[in-house]
């Protein structure tokens, strides 16, 4: 752990975790194992990381995220906390913490966030999808998706591998890389689920 960053002893940091330059960590905030966290990296209050995560330089994790094992966030990527954000209620008195409830960005397992994008809770990041560096993702993002874009929408899948997949026909798609194939199940939302032989 390097000496400028900032962790609160109520937070909890797993074995083998970095934390880097000016980083600040929260009370309560918990973070697990083998994980990377950036120069400048703010994590908030209660927030929980899991295992293998890595948060690179000046992302803003606003609690009360959840970041599922695996998972990665690129550069200057911010998670938001509030749907309805203002410094001074409607009577032009200054908001304190019992004026709002803070809601939160999910991100399921092995996720990757390109760097700048921003994610407007309350929103969920499904297993393996990737955002697309600059995104702004403001609705729920399935599993193994590619979005990208102001707003965020679905532009492709890809796999484990992150890289996009190949229509085979009909419903079917294949990783170029690991072989895996995929098939589409659902119309509203599209589904996409790994074909085990």
């Amino acid at each position: 752990m390097d000496p400028s960053a900032l962790v609160h002893d109520r937070a909890f940091v797993g074995g083998d975790t970095a934390v880097w330059h000016l980083a600040q960590v929260r009370e309560d905030a918990r973070i697990g194992e083998q994980c990377v966290i950036g120069r400048g990296v703010y994590v908030g209050a209660g927030v929980r990381i899991g295992d293998r995560v890595k948060i690179q330089n000046y992302a803003l994790v606003y609690e009360p995220a959840l970041v599922e094992d695996g998972v990665f966030v690129g550069p200057a990527v911010v998670f938001t906390n509030d749907r309805h954000p203002r410094a001074i209620t409607a009577e032009g008195d200054a908001k304190s913490a019992a004026d709002w409830t803070p809601v939160g960005v999910v991100v399921k397992y092995g996720a990757s966030i390109g760097a700048g994008a921003v994610c407007v809770a309350p929103v969920t990041i499904g297993r393996w999808a990737l955002v697309a560096a600059g995104s702004v993702v403001t609705r729920d993002v399935p599993d193994f998706a590619l979005v990208a874009g102001n707003p965020a929408r679905r532009v492709g899948w890809v796999g484990r591998a992150a890289v996009p997949l190949v229509p085979l026909g009909g419903d079917l798609y294949k990783c170029p890389q690991t072989g895996v194939r995929y098939v589409k199940t659902g119309d509203a939302p599209e589904v996409l689920e790994e074909i085990h032989p």
